[in-house]
């Protein structure tokens, strides 16, 4: 029933754990993960085989329970199924958001957000009484590409304790979206809500969904003012495309899919 489970109960580190288990049974083969079957590869050629030559055999994932209570009920297109919303989303994700002449449009924002950070540690050397400050560089990539996605998706530079309070929500959600928990791997048991993840995650989705919200009450709202200049953030080009080509995803709310595909 719980499958290979028990191999990674110990204190070694999973990716150790998976490497050797490589080293015995090859560059790619099946484990069981309670109900759940999963694929490990440990192989550059063939991870790349993957997600192109058997990318739709590889599309849909175990409905976990992160990607239905976060992901806005597996809306969120790395946890969709592959079908034809899943079709559509990526489509969208790849021309909208990364596409090279849309990364190339958007070039501005990395560099104006680059050089913030940067002038951000001169002020802080600046101020220091021996011209020298210690940087956690982690923490500063980490903060420092953190802005830019939110540029890109948002189209704002939040400074001072906004944008620290931003982060922090941001950090937390996507570490419950990553977290493995038991009823993933054992469904049965997710009544038991074993670790109260379910009961975190419902908050934290809670708390997000009303950042997310407010992002999109405030784009609309510009955009029915005609207030919009400069190039186009991620969520005013979503809104042209759901909401003036009704046909785009004709099932599925507008609104709940942008919020879940700036996810």
């Amino acid at each position: 029933m719980i499958g290979h489970l028990h191999l990674f109960g110990g204190p070694e580190p999973t990716h150790r754990i998976l490497g050797n288990m490589a080293n015995k049974y090859g560059p790619i083969f099946t484990m069981k993960m309670g109900v759940n079957r999963a694929l490990v590869v440990s192989n550059s050629e063939i991870t790349k085989e993957c997600f192109t030559t058997n990318d739709k055999a590889l599309a849909s994932r175990p409905r976990r329970m992160a990607m239905e209570i976060l992901g806005y009920n597996f809306l969120a297109t790395p946890s969709s199924p592959y079908g034809s919303y899943w079709r559509e989303t990526r489509k969208i994700a790849t021309v909208e958001l990364l596409s090279n002449h849309r990364l190339e449009k958007l070039k501005h924002v990395r560099e104006s957000e680059v050089t913030a950070s940067i002038k951000g540690l001169f002020k802080d050397c600046q101020n220091s009484a021996t011209g020298k400050v210690s940087v956690e560089m982690k923490h500063w990539l980490e903060g420092t590409t953190f802005d830019i996605i939110i540029r890109i998706i948002e189209g704002k530079r939040y400074t001072s304790q906004e944008g620290t309070d931003l982060h922090e929500h941001a950090a937390s959600f996507f570490t419950l979206f990553g977290k493995f928990v038991v009823s993933d791997a054992l469904p049965f048991l997710r009544w038991l809500d074993i670790g109260g993840n379910e009961k975190l995650m419902k908050k934290t989705a809670k708390e997000f969904d009303i950042i997310l919200q407010q992002w999109l009450d405030e784009h609309k709202i510009k955009r029915g003012s005609s207030e919009v200049e400069g190039d186009e953030d991620f969520i005013y080009v979503m809104l042209s495309l759901l909401y003036d080509n009704a046909k785009q995803l004709p099932d599925s709310d507008a609104d709940t899919v942008i919020k879940a595909l700036c996810l």
